[in-house]
């Protein structure tokens, strides 16, 4: 079944001591491209990261957020920003002096400033981060994947009716095709009696410009056209495979044969077909946009 290209999954992984958390968000694009945000110590993971996401999803844009969960070690310990406490430090001199206060910076106020002392944590083990976050992604896409599949069956059973809708309205084309060249003949014998007045009618003429008209106006080609195309889509949201831009191409193709069939036709009755058919084949476009 065809799967959408919105949804949204998440895992975590552990490895040698190192714990890998990873979000992924996808929504509808006509190619894939992958936007991740890794935290400064794992960028070094990044293009595995969109290569491993890019083996397994053909369409959309997939935000990949990650996270290094691992606690603080026994390594990490906390550092001054020497040159940041000096400037937290005149700043506050400065202010004191324009506003005519008393006292001086403590080494308490300083250190409460942000940035002035942080904790400076272990670099991760490259391995065992590398095998955590594997871990982590490959849960994440199985948990989107599943989302897209039940939105891609969503997806399937309505194009399927809407199918049906169009192929409900191509047979009754199919059907009043043949009244056109009827009422023509009607028409034609009508106007060729006024002009001749009562002079006989020659058959053979008559039928001559019935079979061109009916020529001009045969839409047998495009019915059998617009059937193929739709056993095709149908084959299509029915397949495992990605399915999306191949739907697309034929929702082109089905336009093209109901537009035809519009400039062939001088129905009533057809033409207002044809004008549903088009509202319906809008409707497709915009569910296969969704298709992966």
């Amino acid at each position: 079944m065809i799967r959408s290209m919105t949804g949204f999954g998440a895992g975590r992984g552990e490895a040698g001591g190192e714990t890998v958390s990873v979000e992924l968000r996808a929504v509808n694009a006509k190619f894939c491209e992958v936007k991740a945000r890794l935290p400064r110590e794992l960028i070094p993971l990044e293009a595995e990261l969109v290569k491993s996401i890019k083996a397994r999803i053909s369409r959309g844009v997939i935000e990949a957020f990650v996270r290094r969960e691992t606690a603080p070690g026994p390594a990490s310990s906390p550092r001054a920003d020497l040159v940041l406490g000096a400037a937290y430090a005149k700043a506050l001199r400065e202010l004191k002096d324009s506003l005519g206060l008393a006292g001086e910076p403590t080494v308490q106020d300083l250190a409460a400033m942000e940035g002035v002392i942080s904790l400076g944590e272990a670099a991760p083990d490259a391995e065992a981060a590398a095998s955590a976050l594997q871990k982590a992604l490959d849960a994440a896409i199985e948990a989107l994947d599943v989302m897209r599949r039940r939105e891609g069956e969503a997806l399937a059973h309505d194009l399927a009716a809407r199918f049906d809708t169009v192929e409900k309205g191509a047979r009754e084309v199919s059907r009043l095709a043949p009244l056109q060249v009827d009422a023509v003949r009607e028409r034609l014998s009508a106007r060729i009696a006024e002009l001749t007045r009562g002079v006989p009618l020659d058959p053979s003429r008559l039928a001559q410009e019935v079979a061109l008209f009916a020529d001009r106006t045969d839409v047998a080609e495009e019915l059998t056209r617009l059937a193929s195309h739709l056993a095709q889509a149908r084959g299509l949201i029915r397949s495992e495979a990605p399915a999306g831009r191949k739907l697309e191409f034929l929702v082109q193709e089905l336009n093209r044969e109901i537009n035809t069939i519009g400039s062939k036709s001088q129905h009533a009755a057809i033409a207002a077909a044809v004008v549903e058919l088009k509202a319906e084949l809008e409707r497709i476009r915009e569910q296969v946009q969704n298709v992966e």
